[in-house]
């Protein structure tokens, strides 16, 4: 075969076999998702019920579904009135070890992507090596140095190279041009991973507001149980002191004053129960502050807290989208798109560029003469994978598998918020029901209290419709506290579901 047929013959096959190592696989489409829904499903707009105690504390009134997301925007501090919870978040945001732990995860990400961006320029080092080799005497290097002075050149007698000093001084660079745009994708996808751990700090700041406004509601709630059972202790120490009197004079027996003494004992440990509740939550609550315990200031009773007067929800379209949470899922789900794209482009060919320039020379002495001692190159190199892909093929099916779960997460995301926002809208305005009904029902019981102690006083009712008028106030009471507790922990949720917490008004994101 002549020579120009077989050099046509291999170029041919050389082009085959790089065609076939390119070949990249399809790109995967992600799942049809189910749209989300135009607007947030709401309960009967009920009128708040026009009572004293309600108006004090500035009950929650008719939830409306407007284009503006107002309540969501409304900062922090313009919706908890109290300023001992706004002096706890502000502490809190300050020292808290979770905020701290992703501040520092944005530095992270903030490296990796100087990285990335590094990957796109010349990697250029200083050099200075210093070598020595011999060569073999039957090798082109040793014959070549028989004729230099740096080998003994004797007629007649065997000529034995001697050790060949290397001297080095300059710049040595390396270069991958990015043909395909497989490193320009890796540095896309780390900078969306920077915008996203800044996303997750907005998540975790949005959490620890809600979280120490939960923990102090709760205390506030706990501190009045602590109250209605003092107060009803002093009622039913009263009581067993009447029914021991009534027992002297021959009018109550043994069984009663024991129904009475049990009624105290199992306030008294209700009571017990209280004060421990409260220390634990107080010792979460300054732990969010990132402190060790101590008492927690608050003079304002629950029941004396103030709630908006009117809440605004927006529309699911934009609402859910100023959650951190979704913001976040959405822009891993593109980093990792740009993962995909960059585990596909491998398979294409890569040129780097391998330059040097710096002076060299056998001999040190003779190192900064130029320019004989001048050396300078340039090696180009194109080179794709053939055969053994299979690191190349996992990480593009590991990449397409992480996309898959970005996508489902992102989905996730705002399913859980629509969730939540609907679960939230549905449960401030029942409770606010509840919270008059059980309002009512404490007064009546308030006053089936005191006509019971009149008329057992009277012989005209037994000691056990005494007990039990006692026991369903206390527990009417109880109940009537964990009640605008869930008000004010449903407003709180609510505000972290739409996406509120983290940014000003002026901010208009």
């Amino acid at each position: 075969m002549p020579r120009f047929s077989r050099s046509v013959l291999s170029l041919l096959t050389a082009a085959s076999l790089a065609a076939a190592g390119c070949r990249v696989a399809a790109p995967v489409a992600p799942p049809r998702a189910a749209a989300v829904p135009l607007a947030f499903p709401l309960a009967a707009v009920t009128p708040v019920a026009d009572s004293a105690a309600t108006a004090a504390a500035g009950a929650t009134g008719p939830i409306t579904a407007p284009d503006s997301a107002s309540f969501a925007r409304q900062p922090w501090r313009e919706l908890f009135a109290d300023p001992n919870l706004v002096s706890l978040i502000d502490t809190a945001l300050q020292a808290n070890p979770d905020l701290r732990i992703t501040l520092q995860r944005i530095e992270i990400a903030r490296a990796d992507l100087r990285v990335r961006r590094g990957a796109l320029l010349p990697q250029v080092e200083g050099v200075a090596s210093v070598g020595v080799e011999r060569f073999g005497e039957y090798t082109l290097d040793g014959v070549g140095n028989y004729d230099t002075n740096l080998s003994p050149n004797v007629e007649g007698k065997r000529r034995i190279p001697n050790p060949t000093p290397d001297f080095f001084l300059g710049l040595r660079s390396s270069w991958e041009i990015d043909l395909w745009g497989k490193l320009r994708q890796r540095r896309q996808a780390a900078y969306l991973r920077l915008l996203a751990t800044e996303r997750g700090r907005h998540l975790v700041q949005t959490q620890l507001v809600a979280e120490v406004a939960r923990q102090y509601f709760t205390l506030l709630s706990h501190d009045n149980e602590l109250l209605v059972l003092r107060r009803n202790q002093q009622f039913q120490e009263r009581a067993l002191d009447i029914v021991r009197t009534l027992k002297g004079a021959g009018r109550a027996n043994e069984l009663a004053v024991q129904q009475f003494r049990a009624q105290l004992l199992r306030t008294r440990a209700l009571e017990a129960k209280t004060q421990q509740q409260i220390a634990a939550t107080e010792n979460t609550l300054n732990r969010l502050l990132g402190r060790y315990p101590r008492p927690i200031a608050r003079p304002v009773s629950i029941l004396e807290q103030p709630l908006p007067s009117r809440l605004t929800a927006g529309l699911p379209a934009a609402t859910l989208l100023r959650r951190p949470d979704v913001r976040q899922a959405e822009l891993e789900l593109v980093a990792t798109r740009a993962d995909v794209s960059a585990a596909r482009a491998a398979f294409l060919p890569s040129l780097k560029l391998t330059p040097f320039v710096g002076l060299h020379a056998y001999r040190a002495s003779v190192l900064f003469t130029t320019p004989g001692s001048l050396a300078y190159g340039l090696l180009a190199g194109l080179s794709a994978p053939l055969f053994n892909r299979a690191e190349l093929q996992a990480d593009y099916r590991r990449s397409v598998a992480q996309q898959q779960i970005a996508y489902s997460t992102y989905q996730k995301a705002i399913q859980v918020g629509f969730e939540e926002v609907t679960t939230n809208l549905r449960g401030i305005e029942n409770y606010q029901r509840v919270f008059d009904l059980q309002q009512e029902e404490v007064e009546a019981l308030q006053q089936a209290v005191s006509i019971s102690d009149d008329l057992f006083k009277a012989n005209y009712a037994t000691y056990l419709e005494v007990i039990s008028a006692q026991r369903n106030v206390l527990d009417a009471e109880l109940e009537l506290t964990d009640t605008r507790r869930q008000q004010f922990l449903l407003l709180i949720d609510l505000y972290r579901a739409l996406g509120g917490g983290w940014t000003p008004v002026a901010a208009g994101e």
